[in-house]
């Protein structure tokens, strides 16, 4: 393939930038191409995550060590929040390249950059230098004016209500 690859931002405040994502893997895994999928701020174990982990041609990767939101954190556990996500970008990067990847989704990267646990201008030059025909898709709610800049497509979603705001805790096989 020598076409380059586009890339699709799912953005906002709303439910489904993460499952918009988890889908899109799905078909392409679903036509015989590799995948690769780094989430950040996440610990890979949600119900997609585990359907996906046992498809043929998918890596999953997953970089929250100590479980927690960074609001949550210690200092010493976002030190190690953000060495274990350089590491879990670099080796994402490394299995997108290697293994000739069609997709490459980059879950929460947004909140990794935004958080300080990620330079965004790594992620910036992997845009810039992808292969051709690697696909990139970034998650995350506030992207900044440069991600929004490298951008093909730009989901927005808008949340109009959510069970959250009134006390209802994430559930196992809708949410997680």
């Amino acid at each position: 393939m020598n076409e380059k690859g586009l890339i699709h931002l799912y953005c906002g405040e709303g439910k489904g930038k993460t499952t918009a994502a988890m889908g899109l893997a799905v078909r392409c895994a679903g036509r015989g191409n590799r995948v690769v999928i780094a989430q950040f701020l996440k610990d890979g174990t949600s119900g997609e995550c585990r359907v996906l982990a046992k498809l043929d041609g998918v890596t999953l990767l997953a970089a929250n060590p100590s479980g927690k939101f960074s609001t949550q954190m210690s200092e010493e556990e976002k030190r190690e929040t953000a060495a274990a996500i350089t590491r879990t970008f670099a080796a994402a990067r490394g299995f997108a390249t290697r293994e000739g990847a069609r997709l490459l989704v980059l879950d929460e990267v947004c909140a990794a950059i935004s958080c300080g646990f990620l330079d965004e201008n790594e992620v910036l030059d992997l845009l810039d230098s992808r292969p051709d025909g690697l696909e990139a898709v970034l998650t995350g709610r506030g992207p900044s004016e440069r991600l929004l800049a490298r951008a093909d497509y730009i989901t927005e979603m808008v949340k109009r209500r959510h069970p959250f705001d009134k006390g209802v805790a994430a559930r196992e096989g809708i949410e997680l």
